[in-house]
């Protein structure tokens, strides 16, 4: 079986809001959101226009997942940071 790599990433909508996800895909994945249901994130849907603003490797699914729990609970300055390359993704661990 193909060792997958995940990617983790951030989405600004239009009201300046940030969201975490990750993928095995992104530009697959930020289409799905632009274009709302039936896979896009809920929580994102009539938020547009929305931005893609960082996206990073995450290595496997299951780092890719503990990356994003851990940043979904960080302060909206500490992912602000993380967008403007302030932070990197292996001081999270």
């Amino acid at each position: 079986m193909k060792a997958e790599h995940w990617y983790l990433y951030l989405v600004r909508t239009a009201s300046g809001s940030l969201y975490t996800g990750i993928t095995t895909d992104v530009e697959r994945r930020f289409a799905e959101h632009q274009a709302g249901a039936p896979k896009g994130a809920r929580s994102l849907r009539g938020k547009g226009p929305l931005v893609l603003v960082f996206s990073a490797p995450a290595g496997d699914r299951s780092r890719a997942s503990s990356l994003e729990w851990q940043i979904k609970r960080w302060t909206r300055a500490r992912k602000e940071a993380l967008v403007r390359g302030e932070l990197c993704l292996a001081a999270t661990e």
